[in-house]
């Protein structure tokens, strides 16, 4: 079966629009009904397993499922199985300028402008012997995974800043082995699946995917004694505890990336970085609104009728001042600038709402007075 006849798509029986959600419901109806084990003997049966398995291993991936999608567009332009340009396994000429094994001395350079095609090409026509690439020496060093985390802060640290201690789940290099995956003092052996390589390739048609080898994990070699700390793996899952400096004016979705605090590298390779996702608990007193401080005062009625001078708590931990005209209706707000959150070199303001409290039982004394205060003001009652 090639590209040219069938597409992954196809095989996998869903539109080019799928999203993720479609393809892997796709992929699991199909992957049961065709396993070998619900079909034994059946070679075809098999196939048909296994280059479900290839499709989704593509479509499920968002740059491989890219890359896939231009090689596609670039058969219909003449570029592969499908046009009249260059074929995979095709053996042209050495021209001036060309490359050995490319046809008309046609470079896979020309397909830059195509989003990288051209690395993409080169790996299919240079794939040789045993899945790897023609030339391939040990695995190189490859960059550790990036991690993301979300950490719960304090109302008051997220305005003003501070620090807080965040728990990290990562896989690391074994310190034992050093990653090598062998018990110290003894030997590795270079893998006869991947011939040293550290991954694996397969193709449908013109496309190829490349993978970690399964024997060797990636490392291109195979212990002869694991190493008892990590079991063979060259890895091991570990929690991280770190200190990290919250910066200041951080709000429930604010991100932070910490460079390096993420997966180990391969191979010495660096390791990735923690990406921080905050997440603010609520204050009992303060509410936010952007870079806006707002809160809520209670004032008695002689407060609110004759007027007062109140103390009002800052979110910065300071107290203010604040000045309550006579006759302040309940609702009203004031403002006081500069008081809310400081995030670079701006700031927000405090908005203070009185709500004056209207007492629910009076004595027969206060009863009378208030009767007595009505009748002067001309208040029915």
């Amino acid at each position: 079966m090639t590209t040219a006849s069938r597409n992954y798509y196809d095989v996998l029986g869903v539109g080019e629009s799928a999203d993720r959600d479609e393809i892997r419901k796709a992929y699991r109806k199909l992957a049961k009904e065709f396993h070998p084990d619900a079909n034994p003997g059946d070679e075809s049966q098999a196939e048909r397993f296994k280059e479900l398995g290839e499709a989704y291993a593509v479509l499920s991936n968002e740059e491989k499922r890219r890359q896939y999608d231009q090689m596609r567009k670039a058969e219909a332009f003449g570029f592969g199985p499908r046009g009249t340009g260059f074929r995979p396994g095709a053996r042209g000429t050495r021209g001036p300028a060309g490359a050995p094994g490319t046809p008309g001395g046609f470079s896979f350079d020309d397909l830059g402008d195509l989003g990288g095609l051209g690395d993409l090409f080169s790996t299919i026509f240079d794939r040789g012997r045993g899945g790897r690439a023609e030339g391939r020496g040990a695995p190189s060093m490859s960059q550790g995974q990036h991690v993301e985390a979300e950490v719960e802060v304090s109302f008051t640290t997220a305005v003003r800043g501070g620090s807080v201690t965040v728990s990290v789940p990562v896989t690391e290099s074994c310190a034992v082995c050093g990653g090598e995956g062998a018990q110290p003092g003894t030997s590795v052996r270079r893998c006869q699946e991947c011939g040293g390589s550290g991954s694996v390739s397969f193709g449908q048609g013109g496309f190829a995917v490349t993978r970690p080898c399964p024997a060797c994990m990636g490392r291109g070699a195979i212990p002869d004694m694991p190493c008892a700390a990590c079991r063979g793996q060259g890895v091991v899952r570990q929690v991280r505890k770190l200190q990290v400096k919250v910066p200041a004016g951080v709000d429930t979705g604010s991100r932070l990336r910490v460079a390096g605090q993420g997966q180990s590298g391969g191979r010495g390779g660096k390791p990735g970085d923690l990406l921080l996702v905050f997440r603010v608990k609520p204050h009992h007193f303060f509410r936010r609104d952007g870079l806006d401080i707002h809160c809520t005062v209670p004032l008695n009625l002689a407060q609110a009728v004759l007027g007062t001078r109140i103390r009002v708590k800052a979110v910065d931990g300071s107290r203010v001042l604040l000045r309550i005209p006579p006759g302040t209706q309940s609702g009203t707000r004031f403002r006081i600038p500069a008081k809310g959150v400081t995030k670079g070199d701006r700031a927000g303001d405090q908005y203070v709402e009185v709500r004056v409290e209207v007492p629910s039982s009076l004595s027969e004394e206060e009863r009378d007075q208030f009767v007595s205060f009505a009748d002067a003001a001309g208040l029915p009652h």
